[in-house]
């Protein structure tokens, strides 16, 4: 942290015009913070945690100083609504983190891009072809085989044996392999899952990275420097996954140049962003598709694997709860074939299971920052064209305001419930809400019901060594996602 004290004649005359600034503005109070720094040593190792500490002193939004970065966080589903509902469009920008320009064609991408027309582009694209119900329903046959293989790999490598699997290692093999083979028509992991490490190293590495806090951020001064070596530590797994997406398309391209007109494609995602690229004008090129097919691979798998994870831990955790959830499946679909996602509307309780998992757990709990296109006026507060907006959604699913014992795992209170998670209630938006919502939100809702319920009805499940439920580590790890710092290992039995 020595090259901080650099900082010391600029940061001078930068607080001075910090302060004025406030004094200028009608900013939402906040914390004073410390000089230079400001609130940044605060922050600590889950900042979602922190903040929404910080919110119950200094309210639902509050202005922080971060460096020199002005940044105001939403904590109430009445500031959310006002961010991303009333505001959606003047906050649909992006304020872009140093460490995402360390990978090839950072523009290109779909998370991290201001909401121009490129980007509406894109997401129109992945929206119409890979996640509305038409292209979802006529893949519904490749995510129950993918579950499918799931359970064999259990029953076959840990059920008969009594050993502890992986739980979080073996979703996340499952919905790799579930979004490369609706991406690219192939399985990334092989059958045994022993290349599944190896992937989800690179993608929480990548997660990781981006979710730390980073002085080039805060101090833009210091982006050329890259101090902490965030930066080239995340180039290395941006380039490993841009290298692998190199030789499929490679391959791709061949095959179709040898095809005649009337061969017969793949149908994939990959072959419609390739039909995209020979469209004059269209803005897609073999260099641009990169990013965004990263976008897709990375979220697609590592989000619906985390909620998996952490839905079972709960589980295991109540003991009551998993068994009513189990009794449930047995009543609906018994013991002679596997769930399927035509069932999962008559699984009212596993729904709420679900549903629960999200609130405690949003799989990203700060929503990506937002930038302001224009000044704002939010609940009275002005906040400046340019500012970043950050929305705690982890903080939202645990307000004690609107939730009774919020941090308890109660799945009932969703019973009977219209509260959902497609961003019309403030209170609850694990997947954002207005234009800049999650568009991966539909298959990621079908894969976590149906891999939480197949592996719930295919096995009875306990903890390893004699552990009891109240002993499980629930401990989080912080990241642009939210995972378990322990993995949750758990023994299986047959049924």
């Amino acid at each position: 942290m020595e090259p901080i004290y650099y900082l010391i004649p600029l940061s001078i005359f930068l607080l001075f015009l910090t302060k004025s600034f406030f004094h200028r503005s009608k900013l939402p109070p906040g914390p004073s913070g410390f000089p230079i720094l400001g609130s940044l040593l605060n922050l600590g190792a889950r900042p979602h945690e922190s903040l929404f500490h910080m919110a119950r002193r200094h309210g639902p939004l509050m202005t922080l100083r971060l460096g020199f970065v002005t940044t105001v966080v939403a904590s109430s589903p009445e500031a959310a609504k006002e961010v991303l509902g009333k505001h959606d469009k003047t906050f649909s920008d992006r304020l872009i983190p140093d460490v995402i320009m360390a990978q090839p064609n950072p523009e290109s991408t779909l998370a991290w891009v201001p909401g121009d027309q490129a980007w509406r582009n894109r997401r129109r694209i992945c929206t119409t072809q890979m996640f509305a119900a038409q292209p979802l329903d006529a893949l519904q046959h490749l995510r129950h085989e993918k579950v499918c293989q799931l359970i064999r790999h259990i029953e076959k490598k840990h059920s008969i044996s009594g050993t502890p699997v992986d739980i979080g290692q073996v979703a996340f093999a499952t919905t790799l392999n579930l979004i490369s083979s609706t991406l690219f028509s192939i399985d990334m992991v092989d059958p045994e899952f022993e290349t599944a490490q190896e992937f989800k190293d690179v993608v929480w590495r990548i997660m990781e990275d981006a979710g730390k806090a980073n002085l080039s951020d805060y101090f833009p001064v210091l982006r050329p420097f890259d101090l902490q070596g965030i930066k080239r530590h995340i180039k290395v797994s941006y380039l490993r996954l841009h290298d692998i997406f190199d030789d499929i398309i490679e391959k791709r391209l061949k095959g179709r140049a040898q095809q005649s007109a009337s061969a017969t494609r793949n149908g994939d995602f990959l072959d419609v962003l390739l039909d995209q690229c020979q469209e004059e004008g269209s803005g897609f090129n073999r260099q641009t598709i990169k990013p965004l097919i990263l976008d897709l691979f990375i979220a697609g798998s590592d989000t619906s694997a985390l909620t998996t994870e952490w839905a079972m831990a709960e589980l295991l955790r109540k003991p009551s709860v998993l068994q009513k959830a189990r009794q449930e499946l047995l009543d609906v679909i018994g013991t002679e074939r596997q769930v399927q996602e035509s069932d999962i509307h008559q699984l009212p309780y596993l729904q709420a299971i679900v549903k629960e998992t999200m609130r405690l757990h949003p799989a990203v709990p700060l929503l990506l920052p937002y930038k302001a296109k224009t000044d704002a006026e939010v609940l009275g507060y002005v906040i400046p064209k340019g500012i970043q907006v950050l929305v705690n959604a982890w903080a939202l699913g645990r307000d004690p305001d609107y939730w009774t014992e919020p941090t308890e795992f109660r799945p009932e209170r969703f019973l009977g419930s219209n509260v959902d998670y497609k961003g019309r209630d403030y209170e609850y938006i694990p997947f954002g809400a207005g234009r800049r919502i999650c568009p991966g939100l539909p298959l990621a809702v079908r894969m976590v019901h149906l891999m939480v319920a197949s592996l719930v009805l295919s096995f009875n499940w306990r903890l390893p060594d004699g552990m009891l439920p109240e002993d499980l580590n629930m401990e989080e790890q912080f990241g642009v996602t939210l995972r378990k710092a322990a993995p949750l290992c758990a023994i299986p039995t047959l049924g």
